[in-house]
């Protein structure tokens, strides 16, 4: 006879389980408070690391043994954008609502491939409201996806399919025979090469187009580059233009993009990882205009919109394209007008993934709590940041600006003789503080420290502790530098 009970995985003593589900949200809740007290990140411990290169253990384990674990072994040393002092990458900070939220779609553990559900009908609504956000037709569909890097590669197969037709999904590429081609700018993301790369079209076919004083797209050149590229007897097919560019949050002029992607008759798609969110600011929304024309737009609503990761999102602009690149018959998803089976068309037509979590529900509650409203202020109070950081750099000599302050984005450096190696060492050593954690890019071959605010706990003492310590570090390592190195015995 099977002993079931024995078999389950659910607690034996259902109390003494909900009392440790609380101190683990409790301490997760104390995390959350206390986050200022706590440096931004902390380096790995090598006696830290080893326990995570220990044998697999065949026996259970206990709990509270185990959340224990965590609590010395993986929670203090997380890369720690959840930080106010964290400005490294574009990183968002999330929320405890987020977490609650979160928490509830584990517990209900739902598969959000489709089916007729409450789930998939909440990720619909979702799709609506963003939409109507992006002024885009009704034709339009959504999908929440793991980030911009997978919608950009959805953008990608769906413009190829559009172009080529469904039979391109079963003859592939070289059947197929054309020979396409790709726009994008200087700085835009790498995830749009690799979306060409994986789509089989190749990141060689992949224009890159320079950028101006502002590092925006080049639109004549643009242009240019599209019709030279007709000549030599290819097929321009997809334009990538970008609302908050990766090194120094730059938009490009989408307006002229949209008219060349008409003209042409390209796809144009829009990468507004976390640009695109902006739309939500008043005093930051007229500076997107020309993205509501994309046949595409890809973001992160756990960049701006402050939504714990992962919640990615693609919007279609005609959805039947985006069903045509990817809905894939099949006898064991058969689709019935009544039943568990019914609510076609599925999630699972629209993207590539069948199995998918109930990301929609963390963003759902971010919405509804906080209002888009208060999200639009949080926006455009990093930005303001931004700027007021931008003030500090320009009113200290020991201090150079390197680019341009679109939106949340600064990129600096600490004047020296040595300057590439001097702020390189400033940035490290300000990780390994924990006072704040900037990272690095290169402009014009020179290496900046970069800035990217996009936490809404980050304020102006946070932007204060950040230059007051480059400034600290920058001294010690042209000192450091400059003093003469004991000289080896012979």
């Amino acid at each position: 006879m099977l002993k079931t009970a024995e078999n389950t995985l659910d607690p034996s003593d259902w109390p003494a389980f909900r009392l440790q589900g609380h101190r683990m949200l409790d301490d997760m809740l104390d995390y959350l408070e206390h986050l200022r007290g706590q440096p931004v990140w902390k380096p790995l411990p090598q006696t830290v690391r080893e326990t995570f290169r220990q044998a697999l253990d065949e026996d259970p384990a206990d709990l509270a043994a185990v959340h224990d674990t965590f609590m010395k072994t993986v929670l203090p040393y997380a890369v720690g954008n959840a930080h106010p002092g964290f400005m490294g990458w574009v990183h968002g900070g999330g929320t405890p609502v987020g977490m609650l939220a979160d928490m509830l779609a584990a517990g209900l553990n739902a598969n959000l491939g489709g089916r007729d559900q409450a789930p998939v009908e909440l990720e619909r609504q979702l799709a609506q409201w963003v939409r109507k956000l992006f002024a885009f037709p009704d034709t339009a569909q959504g999908l929440f996806v793991t980030g911009t890097s997978m919608a950009n590669l959805i953008s990608v197969l769906i413009a190829r399919t559009a172009l080529l037709g469904a039979a391109v999904r079963r003859i592939g590429m070289a059947a197929a025979n054309p020979r396409l081609t790709a726009y994008t700018s200087a700085c835009a993301h790498l995830s749009i090469a690799q979306a060409m790369d994986i789509a089989g079209i190749g990141s060689d076919a992949l224009r890159v187009i320079p950028v101006d004083a502002n590092y925006q797209m080049d639109a004549g050149i643009l242009a240019q580059t599209i019709a030279d590229d007709k000549k030599a007897g290819l097929t321009p097919f997809f334009i990538a233009g970008t609302a908050g560019g990766a090194d120094v949050g730059a938009i490009d002029p989408l307006d002229a993009i949209a008219e060349i992607a008409r003209s042409e008759k390209l796809w144009f798609h829009v990468d507004g990882a976390y640009g695109a969110l902006a739309i939500l600011a008043a005093d930051i929304a007229p500076r997107l205009q020309g993205m509501e024309r994309a046949d595409s737009i890809a973001f992160d609503f756990h960049k701006w919109g402050q939504v714990p990761y992962d919640a990615g999102f693609i919007l279609v602009r005609n959805g039947e394209h985006q069903l045509d690149a990817f809905a894939s018959p099949a006898a064991y998803l058969m689709r019935e007008t009544r039943g568990l089976a019914a609510g076609s068309p599925w999630p699972c037509d629209m993207g590539p993934e069948l199995s998918r979590g109930f990301r929609a529900l963390k963003t759902w509650f971010t919405i509804k709590v906080y209002g888009t409203e208060k999200l639009g202020r949080i926006i455009s109070n990093t930005c303001a940041l931004a700027r007021y950081l931008q003030q500090r750099i320009e009113s200290n000599p020991r201090l150079e600006l390197l680019a341009p302050v679109s939106l949340n984005i600064v990129c600096f450096r600490y004047r020296s003789q040595d300057s590439d190696r001097i702020n390189a060492e400033i940035v490290i050593a300000l990780q390994e503080s924990g006072i704040a954690a900037p990272s690095t890019t290169t402009l014009h071959g020179r290496l900046a420290i970069r800035a990217a605010i996009v936490n809404h706990r980050t304020t102006a003492s946070d932007i204060d502790a950040l230059i007051d310590a480059t400034l600290s570090f920058g001294e010690m390592a042209v000192n450091k530098v400059q003093s003469p190195q004991p000289q080896e015995n012979p």
